[in-house]
């Protein structure tokens, strides 16, 4: 039950939004008197902010998606409350429902927050927004980049032709020796079309290694410049991307009461299913930001290769057995979350104290 001092709990009249790309449909519900009106509005700051002055509501009710942000940045100027539901969570499960409509949805919204049902994102102020924003964008740029060499080696497949292995593959002198095999496409034969091709895809990578650099350079000295950021990289092996990925993603450390909350808000608990005398312990839920629980997955791989106190904790969690790797690198990643959240809520620094007591719990 919510506190009576909860402004959640004191709304009286809730304004639900069901936020479209052209426009959108409000719900106004009044709690009081049991009733709700509809009303269609142009998806824009000005028309969200002149229905927000004219509803005056208690509470705004919208879905997490990519255009959340600006609203609650014009609802929190005008000092409403505002509740972003979680769009992953169950009460969002449309499979088996025969109607749906934007005004259902609007209207479903509002029920479920004068319930106190919503499941809720948080939605960071616009620097940590747009600080998020451009370590996604460059995380795109590598994937983007990896997707160019597989096609460059794909290319070289299928003429015959081999490559070195992993990173030795993409040294300046093995990037220039493809460069000898590419030739312009206007100036290739029609059995020589592969050249062509590999020579625009020489191009796109070195375009991409640019702009990925360009991002660093911007990147680099944000950084640097937060506290946060800096504490997280005296863990061993982590460096500066992770470390930033995890400081903009989680914000306040206290909005997490424990480390199993820290970790079921990246996905990195176990699903369960419980009936009776039932009670199995599923994959990970996969739930929340996938980008972090990527890059702590690829962390974990790294860090069990080298001489730690987390390849301890890894060789621990695969009980001697191949087949528990996988299962391991994951239970790694949400340790290594856990170690990051816990740094941050206590303003501390990486010591091996912790790290052994750490191993030692698991």
């Amino acid at each position: 039950m919510r506190n009576v001092n909860d402004p959640l709990a004191a709304a009286k009249k809730i304004l639900a939004l069901d936020l479209g790309k052209f426009k959108s449909v409000a719900c106004v519900l009044d709690a009081a008197s049991n009733t709700h009106r509809f009303e269609t509005i142009i998806t824009s700051p000005s028309a969200v902010h002149d229905l927000l002055v004219e509803v005056e509501p208690d509470r705004l009710v919208i879905e997490a998606c990519s255009i959340s942000g600006w609203v609650c940045d014009i609802a929190r100027a005008l000092e409403i409350v505002v509740q972003v539901a979680n769009t992953n969570d169950q009460a969002w499960n449309w499979k088996k429902v025969k109607r749906k409509t934007d005004r259902v949805d609007a209207f479903k919204l509002a029920k479920l927050s004068l319930l106190g049902q919503i499941t809720e994102v948080h939605i960071p102020e616009p620097p940590v927004r747009q600080w998020k924003s451009l370590i996604k964008y460059r995380h795109g740029l590598i994937d983007r980049r990896t997707a160019i060499k597989n096609t460059i080696r794909s290319l070289l497949d299928s003429q015959g032709l081999s490559m070195p292995h992993k990173a030795r593959a993409w040294t300046k002198m093995a990037i220039a020796e493809l460069s000898e095999l590419a030739r312009p496409l206007s100036e290739c034969s029609p059995l020589e079309l592969w050249r062509g091709q590999l020579h625009i895809e020489l191009r796109s990578l070195k375009e991409i290694g640019e702009s990925i650099a360009e991002c660093d350079g911007k990147l680099n000295p944000m950084a640097a410049a937060d506290e946060r950021v800096a504490r997280l990289q005296t863990i061993p092996f982590v460096g500066p991307r992770l470390a930033e990925l995890v400081v903009s993603t989680i914000g306040d450390p206290h909005r997490f009461a424990n480390a199993r909350q820290v970790s079921a808000y990246a996905g990195l608990v176990p699903r369960q299913f419980q009936s009776g005398t039932l009670d199995h312990l599923g994959r990970i839920t996969g739930q929340g930001p996938g980008l972090l629980r990527r890059v702590l997955v690829q962390a974990a791989w790294g860090m069990q290769r080298k001489e730690t106190r987390a390849k301890i904790v890894f060789e621990r969690l695969c009980h001697g057995q191949k087949t528990r790797r996988k299962k391991a690198a994951v239970a790694l990643a949400r340790k290594i979350l856990v170690w990051c959240w816990a740094m941050m809520r206590d303003g501390t620094k990486w010591d091996e104290s912790f790290e052994c007591e750490a191993a030692a719990a698991t």
